[in-house]
């Protein structure tokens, strides 16, 4: 039995997708196509949240984008665990701000 919760799994799972519909050969692998199917996610994410829809349908759009940030990896040819993994260690030495009332750990440049 596959674990579930294993990135490599998903990989597997993705790459098989990826493979079974030959997106390599027939565009479904080229970048800029990716974006707009992540911005239409992101879009389908923010209709979830803003129209108040329920949280199973919230998480399948997010499973949605997952799918393609995995496939995204696979077609630029990318270590998504490893970028995920540098990105945590930048993260967790930033500093937070409020702005406009929310909060944000960002790279924040003083002018």
């Amino acid at each position: 039995m596959t674990n579930r919760d294993s990135y490599s799994a998903m990989l597997a799972a993705v790459q098989a997708f990826h493979n079974k519909h030959d997106f390599k050969n027939t565009g479904g692998e080229e970048l800029t196509y990716r974006v707009a199917l992540m911005t239409e996610e992101l879009g389908e994410i923010s209709s979830c949240v803003t129209k108040g829809k329920d949280g199973q349908k919230l998480a399948e759009e997010c499973a949605d984008l997952l799918i393609l940030l995995i496939g995204t990896a696979i077609a630029a040819d990318f270590d998504l665990t490893e970028s995920f993994w540098t990105k945590m260690q930048k993260l967790g030495q930033r500093e937070s701000r409020i702005v406009n009332g929310r909060i944000r750990v960002s790279e924040f440049r003083d002018m």
